[in-house]
């Protein structure tokens, strides 16, 4: 039960205490909008592997990224697949005015999601021009991620690559713990995923995290596991 108060009078128990109903598009949305919305959504999980929509797949709901990590493949005609991009909390799930989607999402990790129908996004999209600018400026967000991610994957070297990837990782995977110096968390990745991303080869991949933990940039428990102590020297080590 969620006590009421001055924030959350007015809103349905199952978004009174989502991230996205804060940081996510859900914030342009009033509280009567939210219960709206709210008599269609879905809270679900999702296991670690679950296809959540296949590549050129008929879109028919949308979904906001509650936890967990989300990864986006695109498929080449002979099935050879690359990992395009990472989605976390609270970052949403679904390409509005299209109608299939381009990527595949399958969840990286085991995820929770909150999930509607695109006939009822949409029509509030129509009626909110709030939700619009919301939906814009990740798009925007994801566009200029991507443009970074360019740099890194065009410029940057090897060293660098991996203590980006791991810096992308720490600054999103858990969004409570955004701005402490230091963090923890599992990779969403495995290392053969890694070295797709990036470009690079396992080896390599696995020669950088040696490198990284001999330097003290990173400790590793259980091969899966990582413990950044400063962030400040892993972001030196991602070459800005």
């Amino acid at each position: 039960m969620v006590r009421e108060d001055v924030h959350t009078k007015g809103i349905p128990v199952l978004c009174a205490s989502c991230e996205a109903r804060h940081r996510g598009v859900c914030g342009a949305l009033t509280p009567d909008q939210l219960v709206s919305l709210a008599k269609s959504s879905t809270k679900h999980r999702a296991g670690e592997g679950e296809e959540l929509i296949g590549d050129a797949e008929n879109i028919e709901s949308y979904s906001n990224v509650l936890s967990g990590v989300v990864k986006l493949t695109k498929t080449l005609s002979d099935g050879r697949q690359q990992i395009v991009g990472l989605q976390f909390a609270p970052d949403f799930l679904g390409r509005p005015f299209k109608t299939e989607s381009v990527v595949t999402a399958e969840a990286a990790t085991g995820v929770e999601l909150c999930s509607f129908p695109r006939g009822v996004m949409e029509r509030m999209m129509a009626d909110q021009s709030d939700l619009k600018h919301r939906l814009l400026q990740q798009t925007l967000k994801e566009l200029d991620e991507a443009r970074d991610w360019m740099v890194t994957l065009g410029r940057k070297t090897a060293a660098e690559k991996v203590a980006s990837f791991l810096l992308m990782i720490a600054r999103n995977i858990d969004p409570a713990e955004a701005g402490q110096r230091s963090t923890a968390f599992d990779l969403p990745l495995s290392r053969a995923e890694i070295a797709d991303f990036l470009g690079l080869t396992i080896e390599t991949v696995s020669r950088q995290f040696t490198r990284l933990r001999s330097d003290g940039v990173i400790r590793i428990e259980h091969t899966r596991h990582v413990i950044v102590d400063d962030l400040g020297r892993l972001a030196a080590r991602a070459g800005g």
